[in-house]
Parts: structure tokens; sequence; C-alpha cells
């Protein structure tokens, strides 16, 4: 076993799930046999859903052959010769202010106006929305606080369950009023299928349910994103796409990117800017342009 991962190429370090077993004493959980990570008994489980990133990996190997090194098992850590692949940039594709107006027009009565409306106006992620219970929320304080995002087991009936936001970060978010508004639109709505559903309804305090109060799927909601975007002539735009949107609405009102990154709640406000710098510069660029006929008019040119 040692023998492979001292051989092994680089880009396997970032091919499979999880990284190699090399001793159980490097890793905080065992790792079975199989390959697939044991816990100690009366320790909840949460489902490992997400692979981890390159950075991560090439970090657990590190450790791994650190471990090695000081343990006396080899020489010299291989991992510390593994460069990382070059990660390509994604382009964000926020909504447009027209794109936007049609956007609201299409959703107006639809099941999930409120929900749609939430995640373009907060910028909080579709596990979030989905996530919300009403103890997150102080309509009178005019304040959200975003704990947790709701997920669901990846294999065949798969159950829902609550983990901690993306960077196991709480943040808690001032609404603008209108946004408070649509909370409380979204409670009278929620109380009528309470009352309709009677019996079958099922007390999960969600802030976002179906008609039963239980957990809405991330797929219907998404499917049905698809096809309000379709209409309005964006059929490539993603639901993570009003996320975009939002952000870009904050930095093109004012707001600061240190304001933007808590909101969000990115790690750090240099990803921020790294993912949205180019909306500051073109403000920037737009600024000297507002200066510049200042200039003009002032000196009668």
């Amino acid at each position: 076993m040692l023998f492979c991962f001292v051989t092994a190429p680089a880009s396997d370090l970032y091919s499979v799930p999880d990284p190699p077993a090399l001793n159980r004493g490097f890793y905080p959980r065992s790792v079975s046999p199989s390959g697939r990570r044991s816990y100690p008994a009366g320790v909840p489980c949460t489902p490992h859903t997400a692979p981890a990133s390159p950075p991560a990996k090439r970090r657990t190997a590190r450790k791994a052959g650190q471990q090695a090194v000081e343990n006396g098992v080899i020489r010299v850590n291989p991992s510390d010769a593994c460069k990382l692949p070059r990660v390509e940039k994604k382009d964000i594709r926020p909504l447009d202010d027209a794109q936007i107006s049609e956007f609201l027009k299409v959703i107006q009565g639809h099941p999930y106006e409120y929900l749609y409306k939430v995640a373009l106006f907060t910028g909080i992620r579709e596990g979030e929305v989905l996530g919300l219970t009403w103890d997150c929320l102080d309509l009178d304080a005019g304040t959200l606080t975003v704990k947790q995002q709701l997920r669901r087991e990846q294999h065949k009936d798969g159950q829902f369950y609550f983990s901690k936001p993306k960077n196991n970060k709480t943040r808690v978010l001032t609404l603008a009023p209108s946004v408070v508004k649509l909370f409380r639109l979204q409670k009278l709505e929620q109380n009528g299928k309470r009352l309709k559903a009677g019996k079958r309804w099922v007390k999960r305090d969600l802030v976002f349910s179906d008609e039963t109060g239980d957990f809405l799927s991330h797929r219907v909601i998404y499917r049905c994103f698809k096809e309000l975007v379709k209409e309005i002539g964006t059929p490539s735009t993603r639901f993570h796409d009003l996320r975009h949107t939002y952000a870009v609405m904050a930095i093109q009102s004012g707001d600061d990117i240190k304001t933007v990154q808590e909101n969000l709640g990115h790690a750090t406000a240099a990803f921020t800017l790294d993912v949205y710098g180019h909306v500051t510069a073109q403000m920037k660029k737009a600024s000297a342009d507002r200066m510049e006929k200042k200039i003009q008019a002032a000196s009668g040119l």
C-alpha cells in the first residue's frame, strides 16, 4: 500500500474520492478494508456527498506523508513534489436588469414565487434557502440567521438531513424591508396549507415546505426554475446564478466587498473580490467617465 502511494502519479491524488489509508493513525476516522469510512459506535454519521477539492486532497496526502516520515516509515514525503492542477476560472452569469424584471414577472403567482425571490434578494444558497426554519428568522428585528442547509443522501430513497452551511460558518443577514414582507407573506400562505392539510401536516417548522409541511426536493425546485428561465429566454441560467445576481446588485448598489463577503458566507473577502472583481472594475470605469463629464463641464469644453 505504501509502495503504491509513493509511485502513483500526481493526478491520482485528484481522481479518487478519498486518500488511501496508509496508516489508521493518520486519520481522525478509520478506513475499512472496502475503502469506506467507518465511524466509532455512538458517533453520528454525516453522509459524505461531495468529493474533496484538489487542494484538500493534497493537504491530506501531505499530512499523511509527513506523518510517515516522522514515524520513520519513509525518508521523503512524496506529496511534496505534487503540483496542483491548474484551475480554470468559471465565468459567472448573473441576470441583468432587464432579465431580473422579466424573471420577477414570470414567477408572479408561481407556487415557489417567494422562495425564488428570497434567493434572489438575499443571495443564500439553494440548500440554505430550503433548510430555513422559522426559528432562523426574527422578522421584528429584520434579521435572518443562516445556520444550516438542507441536503439529501446520495443514494436511492436517500433521506433529507441538515448540515452546517458551507465553510461551517453561521451568518446573520440584515434583511431589506421588502424581503421581510416576503417572509410574512410566506407565513400566511403556509398557514393556509397547514389548515388544508389538517392531520397530514408534518411539524418540521420549515419556511419553505411542500403541501404537507415536509421537505421540498432540490430537483423539483430546480426543474421549475429551469422552466421559468426558459420563458425569459435564458435557458442556461442556473439556480446558483440568482446568488451571483444578488452579489452584483449589492456591489452596484454600493456595498463594500467585505459586507458582500459576509452576506454570501464566503471564506475570505479576497475570494469575493476574485469572483466579482470585474464588477468593481466596471464601476470604477463608470465613475471615471462621470468624473470626465464633470471636468469637461467645469472647464467649458
